[in-house]
Parts: C-alpha cells; sequence; structure tokens
C-alpha cells in the first residue's frame, strides 16, 4: 500500500446538499394514446451528493404530494391509489448504490428507485460541473410507471415511458 492509497481511505467525505431554490425535479409522459404530452414538477425535495472514501453516493427524496400538473383534478387522481398513492407512500426515493465517474464531469449512476410502494433498478447519466464553490447536476431518465403498479389510466390512455427531469444545485 502506497502513501496516496491510505490517503484516499482516511480522506475526510465532502458532502453537498440540494439547494431547494435552485433545483427543479420536471416530469412528462404521453396521455390521449400518445398524441399529447403532461407535463408536471414536484416542488418539495431534499437529497446529497457525497463524495468519500468508499465512492460517491447520491440519494434524493421527494414529496410525493407535491406534484404539479397545472389541473388540479388530475393531481387529486394522481396522488390516488392509482399513481402515486401518496396516503401509505409520501415519498419518492432514489438511492445509488454504483456511481461511475465517466469524466470529471459525466457520470453514469446505478441506483434503486422507490415510489408508490414499489423499488425498481435505475441506471441513469448524469452530469456535474463545478461553480463559484458549488455543484450543478443534471440528469434525465425514463421510467415506466407500470413497474411501480401505476394505472395507464381509462382506456390505456397513458403511454410509458415517463421522462425523469432533475436539474439541482448543491452546497456543502
Amino acid at each position: 500500500m502506497t502513501a496516496t492509497d491510505f490517503d484516499q481511505r482516511t480522506a475526510p467525505s465532502t458532502r453537498w446538499t440540494v439547494d431547494v431554490d435552485e433545483t427543479s425535479v420536471e416530469f412528462a409522459v404521453k396521455t390521449f394514446w400518445g398524441l399529447t404530452t403532461v407535463h408536471g414538477r414536484f416542488d418539495r425535495f431534499a437529497g446529497s451528493y457525497e463524495v468519500g472514501p468508499g465512492g460517491t453516493t447520491i440519494e434524493f427524496t421527494i414529496d410525493a404530494d407535491s406534484l404539479d400538473t397545472g389541473h388540479a383534478t388530475r393531481d387529486k387522481h394522481l396522488r390516488s391509489s392509482d399513481f402515486f398513492h401518496v396516503v401509505e407512500h409520501p415519498r419518492v426515493r432514489f438511492t445509488s448504490t454504483h456511481v461511475t465517474h465517466v469524466t470529471s464531469e459525466i457520470l453514469v449512476v446505478t441506483g434503486y428507485l422507490e415510489a408508490a410502494g414499489k423499488v425498481v433498478p435505475l441506471e441513469l447519466g448524469a452530469t456535474v460541473v463545478s461553480v463559484d464553490g458549488a455543484l450543478e447536476m443534471q440528469a434525465t431518465t425514463t421510467v415506466d410507471p407500470r413497474q411501480f403498479g401505476m394505472s395507464s389510466g381509462r382506456l390505456g390512455m397513458i403511454r410509458p415511458p415517463a421522462t425523469l427531469h432533475v436539474k439541482t444545485r448543491l452546497t456543502r
């Protein structure tokens, strides 16, 4: 073992947390048999990005009740047991299990996404850039809501996949 190996294993972790005022969590899903797209967002969330001797970890939690598509009746239905079932499962959570640094700015993140009482594996690409002592991170991925036991709506009107996009600023 070299001195460098020892330093890396004993170096303290560096942890950044989500700046909620500089973060957006958005989603889009095709409806009406793919003819239109519904866009929405989540307004309450928290998360962290930590680099330490054991590698990089990412955690992100969303308050499922904070979803907003701009249509109160639709939002109520999305909160129901047909979709997010927020009464029993108030949080959507992503937890990384492995983060690979492809370059200094490009990551491949593997982990688990938990929503509506189901947990599914998920891999996504992300970018992370250092800006003025903070980190700016973006990730976009697609998920099939049926994996979470979510409805495809009346007459199968909702077409998977749903696209999720997170843009966040992380501070120490």
